[in-house]
């Protein structure tokens, strides 16, 4: 029996990660604050705005109208400052241009919201009428996005992961056993037949298998006696010795694109990671888009006749590596249990998701909830999000491991690892 463990942005966000995709957006205009402080020519522009400046000061004219505004705004900081809005309350000093309909929206949901989904923004306006120009512009807008998203979660991950950010707690439950109590209804036929195939596993397996989990010395003698104990009971107990359901195999499918993950893993054939998505040392891996093949109105892009309206959907992305058929030969080995880590489930990965919950082989879904609060947490947003996922809601409460036996995903504080990689 295996383990699936999906990786989401949450994972790096309990790690301390500024990974969010406001904190790309914050990132973004926290460049503009240095551009038009300091510019030099009468117009400062990049792909998504234009900002002139409406005199003849030069050298000092963005330091001094910027300075004035300040003066203006005192409560303003100056890493938040909106400067659209600045400009477009006060153009007798500034005037500004949107070149992407599409950027503008998502800063403003970002804004409004305090969070934004750009995967979702983006087949919210692949579905509606295009605001400025065709779907090809629209495409080639989510282009550059893409492009400045990889080089600002590229800054993150050269500043800040390192060997220290491993959490231990997170790294003992990534190691841990199957646990019976887990398992679907439905599925204890395959969980019967995964322990009746580990009792007679002779002492080289078990030898390999503690080696491979990183079992110290005292632990192996401890695992062995609790075997021996295990063989000699004729009939299936409930409470099995952990050591006894460690998995044959982990895959980590990590839809991050940082490297964080790969921290966890060690290096022997009974762990796989799996970056779905791409990773951040090969753009042209990167996978970024939408990937729900089951929403009602998909249908209406491909009657399109136009490929352009599919050119970010994930399906056909995924053909360009061997990582989806990879996933799919390691699902289709043996039955498996499905852990979710920071991952919020949410319809724009819908497709592979579907494919994983609702797959014969898939015996187990268990959520890590985050603690947004002591006296509140997200499990029951987790859930509903899964259900989403599924097309039979039956199967999806038999699957789901209920609250009582879930737990919520360990938090790292790294404050001190983030100021020693700062200095």
């Amino acid at each position: 029996m295996n383990r699936v463990v999906i990786i989401g942005n949450g994972f790096d966000l309990a790690h301390g990660l500024p990974t969010r995709y406001s904190d790309f957006i914050n990132w973004y205009w926290k460049g503009w604050n240095k551009r038009l402080k300091y510019g030099k020519t009468r117009i400062e522009e990049d792909e998504f705005y234009s900002f002139r400046l409406n005199n003849i000061v030069q050298l000092a004219g963005w330091y001094l109208v910027w300075n004035w505004q300040f003066n203006i705004h005192p409560s303003l900081k100056t890493d938040s400052i909106d400067y659209v809005n600045i400009a477009k309350n006060d153009s007798s000093f500034c005037t500004y241009k949107e070149k992407s309909s599409f950027f503008s929206d998502i800063c403003k949901s970002s804004k409004d919201k305090q969070w934004v989904d750009i995967e979702t923004e983006y087949y919210n306006h692949v579905l509606s009428p295009i605001k400025i120009g065709t779907i090809k512009d629209l495409n080639d807008q989510f282009e550059i996005v893409k492009r400045k998203l990889i080089s600002y979660l590229s800054e993150i991950q050269d500043k800040f992961i390192k060997d220290q950010y491993i959490n231990s707690q997170l790294k003992a439950i990534l190691f841990s056993s199957i646990k019976g109590n887990d398992i679907a209804i439905s599925a204890y036929d395959k969980w019967k037949e995964f322990v009746d195939q580990r009792r007679v596993k002779d002492d080289t397996y078990w030898e390999q298998l503690f080696n491979d989990f990183k079992l110290n010395e005292e632990s192996k003698t401890a695992a062995k006696s609790e075997i021996d104990r295990f063989r000699r009971i004729l009939s299936i107990s409930t409470i099995l010795p952990d050591f006894y359901t460690f998995p044959d195999r982990t895959l980590i499918l990590n839809f991050n694109y940082t490297n964080l993950a790969d921290l966890y893993i060690p290096k022997n054939d009974r762990f796989i990671i799996n970056h779905i998505h791409g990773q951040l040392s090969d753009p042209n891996s990167i996978i970024f888009g939408y990937g729900d093949e089951i929403d009602k109105h998909y249908s209406e892009l491909t009657d399109k006749n136009d490929n352009e309206y599919l050119r970010h959907i994930k399906s056909y992305n995924y053909l360009m590596s061997s990582n989806y058929r990879n996933l799919l030969s390691f699902i289709e080995s043996e039955p498996y249990q499905i852990f979710i880590m920071g991952h919020s489930c949410g319809i724009s990965d819908r497709t592979m998701l579907n494919t994983l919950f609702e797959h014969p082989n898939c015996v187990s879904i268990k959520p890590y909830y985050h603690q947004i609060t002591p006296d509140s947490d997200d499990y029951m947003n987790i859930v509903q999000n899964i259900s989403r996922n599924f097309t039979d809601m039956k199967l999806m409460r038999d699957r789901v491991v209920n609250k009582t036996l879930c737990e919520c995903l360990p938090q790292k504080d790294i404050t001190a690892i983030q100021e020693q990689s700062s200095n």
